[in-house]
């Protein structure tokens, strides 16, 4: 009887290496590697978003009520736009929906009013700005083909007179994972400045214990090409990273353990009933062998 519980203590050694530990699943752990300003603090490294082609942006011109810039430029949308008391929205390209976290084309992807209604740049890097022209747009910030068409635009108004408002469609991310994260994948869209992966996660409700933290997998579209890195999110020197902030068109990849996929290392619970079983059936196919 005693020889057979000796097949027992193989269950140890594979309980200790399935299960999965806190530094498995524990966020932003302390590593030297962090770097930090003379106060203590993390500096910003915040990348630059730069247009890409096929990009779709959102513009608005406002001008003061006796600037009637309809006359100059599309009133596409107009009634549609949100602007100022006392102004007048001269061109909506665009419009602007969704919340925060959530996808934007109930799940079809994309917010169907703004692509029919937005600047959508061409294959030569371009956005047609009726009533101004073509405007080189891939390769530069918003900051920067925002003020070439309001030099454009002041040649028609006085100087203060008027007000260019482009913006894309917010942040626009997408999250694949496997299928133990269905709450969390899909085409995502954050109406704000900045947007971390950590806030990005906690809008759409964290990882669960599959997901190997230290394996996140973020596609990057540039102006180039699109970009492949991994980072770490159990290290808390991923706030150095500018991969840590997330980018308009931003591919979020979650990889499953190898440990969960064989069906261990999702709880102890779990691991112990599987190694039991494996060890059941073995003695069982064992016993059956040696008395055939």
């Amino acid at each position: 009887m005693m020889r057979n519980y000796k097949y027992l203590f193989f269950l140890l050694p594979l309980f200790i290496t399935s299960c999965i530990t806190t530094k498995d699943v524990r966020y932003m752990q302390p590593n030297e590697s962090l770097v930090i300003n003379e106060e203590g603090l993390v500096p910003y490294n915040i990348p630059v978003y730069r247009i890409t082609k096929n990009d779709i942006l959102n513009l608005n011109i406002v001008t003061t009520p006796k600037g009637d810039a309809a006359q100059f430029y599309s009133s596409l949308n107009t009634s549609g736009s949100t602007v100022a008391p006392g102004t007048s929205a001269a061109t909506s390209a665009g419009a602007t929906s969704g919340s925060v976290g959530g996808s934007s084309g109930g799940g079809s992807g994309g917010n169907t009013l703004f692509y029919f209604n937005g600047l959508k740049v061409d294959s030569n890097g371009d956005i047609n700005v009726f009533g101004i022209g073509y405007v080189k747009a891939e390769g530069k910030t918003i900051d920067e083909v925002s003020k070439e068409i309001q030099d454009k635009v002041n040649e028609n108004f006085q100087d203060g007179k008027s007000q260019v408002r482009l913006n894309t469609n917010g942040i626009t991310y997408y999250i694949l994972g496997d299928v133990e994260t269905t709450n969390i994948t899909g085409e995502k869209v954050a109406h704000k400045n900045t947007l971390t992966i950590t806030e990005a996660l906690a809008i759409n409700g964290g990882l669960n214990r599959t997901i190997d933290r230290k394996n996140i997998v973020i596609h990057r579209k540039l102006p180039e090409g699109i970009k492949i890195a991994k980072i770490d999110l159990t290290r808390e020197d991923v706030m150095n990273s500018p991969y840590y902030y997330v980018q308009n068109g931003d591919e979020i990849y979650l990889n499953t353990r190898a440990k969960s996929l064989n069906g261990f290392g999702k709880d102890p619970i779990q691991t112990l009933t599987s190694g039991v079983s494996i060890i059941t059936t073995a003695l069982s196919i064992y016993l059956l062998l040696k008395n055939l």
